[in-house]
Formats: C-alpha cells, structure tokens, sequence
C-alpha cells in the first residue's frame, strides 16, 4: 500500500494487530525501485522525509513506530543526514542511566554493557522529568542472531496490568514511583546503570551536578564521592492526548532485581512505590511476563532505521547470540 509519494508499506511476518486490523510496527520501504546510485538514493530518501514530514510524523504518533527497510543508509553519517532531515529538536542525554558515547553529529553509541546480557522494557528516560519523545535507530551492522530490539505498545501493557493487578495498578497511579541510584565518579560499563555521575551530569564539579540534577527532578545526597539520586515522586501512567488512553510510561522493571535472572541485578538501582512499599516479585514477574507476550522483535537488517514514539512504546535489547552487531540512537524532543 502506498505511502505519501515516495513510500510503500508492507508486511513482516512478526508484526502483530491488536484486534483493530493495525499492523505494529509500520514498515515501509521505498515506492521506486529505480535502479540509482547510492548517494544519489540517500539523496532522495533525505528528500522525501523532508516532503512527506507532516505524513510521517502524524503517523508515528499513532502508529507508535516506524521502520525504515531498504533504504540505502550505510554509515553512521548517513543516519545522522537522516536524523536531521526530519529535523526533529535534539534531546541531550544529561541524567540517562547508560554509558554512550558521541559517534557523529546527533548520533550515539547504544548502551556499552556486554551484548549477551538482555535489556528490560523501559520507556527512555522515563525516571526523569525531562524525556525525549522519539528515537531513532540505526543499524549499522546487523548481528548473526540474537540482538533485536523487541518493541511494546505501552497502553497495551497497561490495559493488561489492570486487568492482573487493580489494586497495585491503582496504587501506582496515585502515588508514583520513586528511583534511586547509587553513582560512584567513575563508569562501570559492565553495569546497567554504571554511568557515573560525572559522565551523567557532564561535569566534575558536584554544585553543578546538583543543578542539573535538580532540573530532572533529581536530588543528590553525597558518600563521600559517591552520589546517591533520589527521583521522584515520577508518574508511573502517563495518558496519551494524541490517542486518548493510558500508557505504562515507566522504568520499573529496569530497577528490579530478577531472581530468576542474575545477569540483570544491579544493587546500585532500586525502584519502588513513591509511598515507601516494594514492588512485588509476583506483580514484576507479571509485568514481564506481559511485556514479552506482547511485544514484536524483527530482526535487524543493515541499514534499518526505526522512529520510536517515547511517549507510547516501550523497547528493550535482546542478548545477542552471534556477533557482530552495531547499533546507533538518537534522541529527540
């Protein structure tokens, strides 16, 4: 089905409906096969994204995601051409939990802890007051196996925890959750959240790391050079205007200690209700359980490029099982 003028969309066997006959994610791929060369390609599809913005972007915002496949991005220059030709504001990544370096331009390296060790469903930044509302992913090398970006629709998971779980879903929507992480002045990339605080607040003095804590909503307490952050109350549910129902915008299962799971346990991060109480394992293991039922993993092919709407999808990273795999972001306001 054609797209605007310069896109088709079409179907991959992993993308899933929910019950409305719309297929999550979208996927397009160029309109013309038109035999060009390479930069000439780039050329148009930069030229086509600046044409059909509007289109994108209004369906982005009801579609939740959008992959770009077949499309003839090839270095980490050409994503950055991309990032910029929807000409979305760019959102620094001050106060983010995961160690990333600047590649070029608007681009940044993924999370640095190993491959093989899985990433939880979280919305981006969602323990701070200031998120991005989209990203953007790059796939510069695709990986042997393993190693998707699985992808959830938020409302979804909160429709289904509520069915589970009223009354802790009721709790959390009038109390909130409240983060805390413990931050030495050094990174520890092994960590899920090792980013230190000087790395996190860009800077070495800790009066200035206060302020830009303090305009997330985060406040500092000091161990001697260790800073302990405190966030919260955050909202747990957030309510999508553009859609008009709630989403499970959160990090919660991110600051769960897994039992079942000793690859993903951080001591320096805990998350609990913002009146005090613990999550339980059975609401958690619930909660995971649903993201994973729920969610769409494709596979990633070389020169993929994925919009992410923050506000109404949750993502994660799957352990890679065959090297290689590079995979670059961008976050938008």
């Amino acid at each position: 089905m054609a797209t605007g003028r310069f896109f088709i969309e079409v179907r991959l066997p992993e993308q899933k409906s929910h019950g409305d006959g719309v297929l999550f994610p979208m996927v397009l791929t160029p309109l013309s096969k038109t035999k060009l060369n390479v930069e000439k390609k780039l050329c148009d599809f930069l030229l086509a994204i600046k044409a059909e913005k509007p289109l994108l972007e209004s369906l982005v915002k009801k579609r939740g995601v959008i992959l770009f496949r077949g499309f003839p991005v090839i270095t980490p220059s050409d994503f950055n051409d991309v990032v910029e030709a929807f000409d979305f504001p760019p959102k620094l990544y001050i106060g983010g939990r995961g160690l990333r370096s600047n590649v070029i331009g608007r681009i940044m390296t993924v999370d640095s802890r190993p491959p093989e060790i899985k990433i939880p469903f979280h919305h981006e930044m969602s323990y701070l007051s200031d998120f991005p509302s989209k990203l953007f992913f790059f796939c510069e090398e695709e990986p042997g196996s393993g190693g998707e970006t699985p992808i959830v629709l938020s409302h979804i998971v909160y429709e289904k925890m509520k069915e589970k779980h009223p009354e802790f879903v009721a709790k959390l929507e009038e109390h909130g959750l409240t983060y805390t992480k413990l931050m030495s002045d050094e990174d520890h990339p092994s960590l899920y959240a090792g980013r230190g605080w000087k790395s996190t607040y860009m800077t070495n003095d800790k009066n200035v790391a206060e302020e830009r804590a303090e305009k997330q909503g985060t406040k500092l307490e000091w161990i001697g050079n260790t800073a302990k952050s405190i966030t919260g109350p955050m909202p747990a549910i957030r309510f999508d205007k553009e859609n008009q129902r709630k989403t499970w915008f959160n990090s919660m299962v991110v600051g769960y200690n897994d039992p079942r799971d000793p690859q993903h346990c951080d001591v320096n991060i805990s998350t609990k209700l913002a009146n005090g109480e613990p999550l339980s394992d059975t609401v958690m293991q619930d909660c995971l359980r649903i993201m994973e039922e729920e969610c769409v993993a494709i596979p990633w092919k070389k020169g993929d490029v994925m919009l992410v709407n923050n506000l109404m999808v949750l993502h994660s990273r799957r352990p890679l099982v065959t090297p290689p795999r590079q995979i670059l972001v961008s976050l938008c306001k």
